[in-house]
């Protein structure tokens, strides 16, 4: 099968949430599966530490997508004809963003719709551009991927969508993560807080990611 990936999130330097999700999934995934193709669409030059194995074709096309306009330009105008020149069988989109223009049966990782239930927090190009097109991704897809069985709910809520049609696939944790002994957490704290449990929140700080309840829960 040959698989065409949207990889625009893949940017040396400058990995985020989805960027980072996209890196570890992906890095796994084609080397699981050597018996596959993978056509990594990236809308400007691509770093080789993306290359992940031999069984992975990079492809850059422009313009790069740094606004809602540029996301419809690339998605619609420019990944149509990449598919078709590279003959691929399934389009694969981690940061959930399809095309509209395209027949090639489609996959996209919707991770959550915090942009309908907190539209406020995004600029107001950004807001439109994903409460007008994210329903009709829905619609397109072949089938969709979560992270959550709340999202997976809310997908169906919101946009109508058949729970047959949902796949969750939970988050996982990174090779750089470990279980500590309990003489390392013990250590740990007296390096740190003098003793006293302590809790890291790692993450942004907008109101949505429910900070505030932090504190009581660990207390």
């Amino acid at each position: 099968m040959r698989i065409a990936v949207n990889t625009r999130l893949l940017l040396p330097g400058r990995l985020e949430g989805i960027g980072w999700f996209a890196h570890e999934t992906l890095s796994r995934i084609v080397t699981a599966h050597p018996e596959h193709q993978f056509i990594f669409l990236f809308d400007r030059p691509w770093n080789a530490q993306f290359i992940y194995a031999p069984n992975v074709v990079p492809v850059a096309a422009g313009p790069p997508t740094r606004h809602p306009i540029l996301y419809r330009i690339w998605f619609d105008a420019v990944v149509p004809g990449l598919l078709r020149k590279h003959k691929a069988d399934l389009f694969l989109s981690p940061d959930g963003y399809l095309s509209l223009r395209t027949s090639v049966p489609q996959v996209p990782v919707m991770h959550d719709l915090n942009f309908e239930h907190h539209p406020d927090d995004l600029p107001p190009a950004y807001r439109r551009f994903y409460r007008k097109f994210f329903p009709r991704f829905a619609r397109k897809a072949a089938r969709i991927v979560t992270v959550s069985g709340f999202s997976k709910q809310d997908i169906m809520d919101r946009y109508g969508v058949p729970a047959e049609k949902i796949d969750v696939v939970h988050n996982g944790v990174g090779t750089v993560f470990g279980q500590d002994t309990d003489e390392e957490k013990v250590a740990a704290r007296r390096k740190l807080t003098n003793g006293q449990p302590y809790v890291i929140c790692v993450g942004s700080l907008p109101p949505r990611k429910n900070i505030a309840q932090l504190l009581p829960a660990f207390d």
